[in-house]
């Protein structure tokens, strides 16, 4: 016995049962996301702000979805041994990039050549916390005052020489010896701890720093601060004046920390850890704990994230050239 009616009606139960059968796997998927650990890759020592930042993140991550988050320092090689590890990893959405200014935009305008590119290889998720970078001195520096420190260059041109952790801190030290019309000496190390260190042992007349990371060594004198490259004084240090107000008018220089994934990571996946971190951007919380350590809160998600990339590798690219660095 045929059943006409029947038999034709099967491929259309076929293809509706199919149909069915993906809208049901696929949203389970991006739904049980995140199911295990999770590492946070920092390209920097523990200390610095893009670290400081990847911690409370993480911390925060682990709290909304119950799966503990590790922060996985990798410094040196100007970021590319992070960025190696990230990229090398499965693109799963559970190995996400802390990165900051320097591997997300400098780079670009420091070297010919990168061995990645922080544009097409990465999804943006979100942008976390930016901060203004404080010009420090040995505490027994001779130089009280940024007058002091430029006069002083400017007698010895050359002999000036200042500690950078990073692309980012290499940058903003050429561009201050080119608005303030010194020579100065680059002495790289492998991240901003260890410059600031450098400059606590003296070993090194200058150094930009993050805030976060230094404003406990200048209260206590081990370090003096003699600006903040920023339009307005920090509540951290209020005593310190803006770059500005030292004599160096219109000089500004901000760092800034941002998180993204390998460009291959499922667009669900991907989508799910965005949300995940641009709501924890938004907790009260957030603001209070960046203002606490004189930074602050950065809002945007992964549009807003990519729009202003694009605009700080064009705005590095310009400082570069202004101030005549030489690409590696």
């Amino acid at each position: 016995m045929t059943f006409p009616r029947f038999q034709s009606a099967l491929p259309v139960l076929a293809a509706t049962l199919s149909a069915l059968m993906l809208t049901a796997v696929t949203p389970a998927s991006a739904q049980d996301f995140p199911s295990r650990p999770i590492r946070f890759v920092v390209p920097f020592p523990p200390g610095s702000g893009t670290d400081t930042s990847a911690r409370y993140f993480g911390r925060k991550l682990s709290e909304l979805t119950g799966q503990p988050v590790v922060v996985d320092n990798k410094p040196g090689g100007n970021g590319f041994i992070a960025v190696k590890s990230v990229l090398s990893a499965p693109a799963d959405g559970y190995t996400v990039f802390v990165g900051s200014n320097s591997t997300l935009a400098v780079n670009v305008a420091l070297f010919k050549s990168l061995p990645y590119d922080p544009v097409t290889e990465f999804t943006p998720l979100t942008m976390m916390m930016r901060s203004p970078a404080l010009l420090i001195v040995p505490g027994d520096s001779a130089f009280k005052t940024l007058p002091e420190l430029i006069s002083g260059a400017r007698a010895k041109p050359g002999t000036l020489n200042y500690g950078a952790g990073s692309a980012g801190y290499q940058l903003m030290s050429e561009l201050f010896s080119d608005a303030a019309r010194v020579q100065t000496t680059h002495v790289p190390f492998k991240g901003a701890g260890e410059a600031v260190l450098a400059v606590v042992a003296g070993t090194v007349h200058m150094a930009f720093a993050e805030i976060t990371s230094v404003q406990e060594l200048a209260k206590s004198g081990k370090v003096q601060a003699l600006a903040v490259a920023a339009d307005k004084r920090t509540a951290a240090l209020p005593d310190v004046p803006t770059a500005s107000e030292a004599g160096l008018p219109g000089f500004t220089a901000y760092t800034w920390v941002g998180a993204m994934v390998s460009a291959k990571t499922p667009k669900p996946e991907a989508d799910k850890l965005a949300a995940l971190l641009t709501r924890i951007e938004t907790l009260p919380e957030t603001r209070e704990f960046y203002e606490r350590i004189g930074a602050e809160v950065m809002r945007g998600g992964p549009e807003e994230m990519r729009a202003f990339q694009a605009t700080e590798i064009q705005l590095w690219k310009r400082i570069a050239a202004k101030a005549h660095v030489e690409q590696q």
